[in-house]
């Protein structure tokens, strides 16, 4: 009785059909289908793989490059851009032998120290300066390297300038801040106009004599106010 009743068109037209989320047996890929398909997907990821391999490592991985001097060393800042007539003073010889060099030159001294906010904002500007002054001679004095000297000079704040010429000596002598640098160009364009002084320059006699006296008890340098 079920036989017949499974055999009759009724039941047939009323047996479940197929699911349509299943799967033919026939419709799965093969073993070397499967194959095919991982050596493509394998093939690409080795592709790419070498593809990222040759881009630019500077893409990736930027560096940073540090201003270096001739000799491959790292440039502080007081020591950037120096010009030819900007001299490093690192003695007292030093600073009398470039003054005696100077002859009928005008000279100006620049004393700063390498911790100063204030001199380092100065110092691009009187790079500039130097440059289009090349008559004029400019000594860097370090503070910190030359204290017993920057104390008989008087030097209490920094940046400071002195200004030297020839027989005339010290011209004149002030405190300037990238605020006032407008001062520090006028001085240089109004000691700097063409003279000739008579006799050696007096100068080197005096500050000779008072480097060379007792040490005296200034108080140290510090950095000048901003305005």
């Amino acid at each position: 009785m079920a036989d017949a009743l499974l055999r009759s068109p009724a039941a047939l037209s009323t047996a479940p059909r197929r699911l349509p989320f299943l799967r033919p047996l026939g419709s799965f890929p093969s073993d070397a289908s499967l194959q095919l398909k991982l050596g493509r997907k394998l093939r690409s990821d080795a592709a790419a793989a070498v593809l990222f391999a040759r881009l630019p490592k500077r893409l990736s991985h930027p560096k940073v490059h540090a201003v270096v001097a001739e000799g491959g060393e790292k440039q502080d800042w007081w020591e950037k851009n120096a010009g030819p007539n900007m001299i490093d003073i690192h003695s007292t010889e030093d600073f009398i032998s470039a003054l005696s060099q100077a002859g009928d030159k005008l000279v100006v001294a620049d004393f700063y120290g390498t911790w100063c906010a204030s001199c380092r904002a100065l110092y691009p500007k009187l790079c500039r300066i130097a440059e289009e002054n090349p008559d004029v001679v400019f000594l860097k004095v370090n503070f910190d390297k030359n204290k017993p000297m920057c104390k008989r000079l008087n030097v209490r704040v920094l940046p400071y300038f002195h200004f030297y010429r020839g027989a005339d000596g010290l011209l004149e002598s002030f405190s300037c801040s990238l605020a006032k640098f407008k001062k520090l160009k006028e001085a240089i364009a109004k000691h700097s106009t063409d003279r000739c002084s008579i006799g050696p320059p007096v100068v080197v006699v005096e500050l000779k004599e008072l480097l060379e006296a007792p040490g005296s008890k200034d108080k140290p340098a510090g950095a000048s106010p901003r305005s």
